[in-house]
């Protein structure tokens, strides 16, 4: 059994139809890639995987069940987590506060819940980090927040939205090898991301998606050289490299 399986997914805004008919499997412990031009209905289709939005029409099927409007905390619960582009912790808490919130979608024990936290934490290499204000943290370390405070709420499926956009490639590297090691733990993973060495280099499989509609699927070599992605996304240059 997949782990999420999107059928015939649709989200309409008025008369502006940003994801059309988009279906995709994600199997489990594996990572997928969705890919596309800016507006071409990533972040809605995660947004309405994630319970934000009430898709129009479809299916959404994650572990089995449809999820369809569920609300974004019951599905936590169940072990959906997401991070989000642009990052906004507490400021003013300290590395370790952000992620005892996310624990504590998993228990009502403040101990336990710090115990978790640094627990996700020494996994991020960020427990040496654990006392300092999240507003004084780096704008990598703050993706890695990000991914903690996901990481601390135990889930299934994890959704990754730009967690690598404005990182150095060192960083990204290093990004990288954390979500291929989050998958190697049991963690299902579908990510957004822009930087092509870093979704080529991590996923099984990638979506393309164009004006809302997949227009291909496969494993990221096959991606690559596909003449629809080409034209509509990566570009010749791409190609030619």
């Amino acid at each position: 059994m997949a782990m999420l399986e999107l059928k015939n997914l649709t989200m309409d805004f008025g008369g502006l139809r940003a994801v059309d008919n988009l279906s995709l499997n994600i199997e489990k412990q594996a990572i997928l890639g969705l890919i596309g031009p800016n507006g071409a209905g990533k972040s809605t289709a995660f947004n309405c995987v994630a319970g934000v939005y009430k898709p129009t029409g479809g299916e959404i099927l994650f572990d089995g069940e449809n999820i369809v409007g569920q609300k974004p905390w019951n599905l936590c619960k169940k072990g959906m987590a997401r991070t989000f582009q642009i990052v906004k912790p507490f400021g003013t808490k300290s590395v370790l506060y952000n992620v005892m919130v996310g624990a504590f979608a998993r228990t009502d024990s403040t101990e336990q819940a710090r115990r978790d936290a640094e627990e996700v934490l020494e996994f991020l290499n960020m427990a040496d980090k654990k006392d300092l204000r999240s507003s004084s943290l780096t704008i990598a370390d703050r993706k890695r927040l990000e991914i903690a405070r996901a990481l601390a709420t135990k889930p299934k499926l994890l959704l990754l939205d730009e967690v690598m956009a404005g990182l150095r490639p060192t960083e990204v590297d290093e990004m990288i090898a954390i979500i291929k090691q989050m998958r190697d733990n049991g963690v299902t993973v579908f990510v957004i991301e822009h930087i092509m060495r870093a979704i080529m280099a991590l996923s099984d499989e990638i979506v393309v998606i164009h004006f809302g509609k997949k227009i291909c699927s496969g494993e990221p070599q096959a991606v690559a050289c596909d003449e629809n992605v080409i034209k509509a996304y990566l570009g010749e240059d791409y190609a030619a490299a």
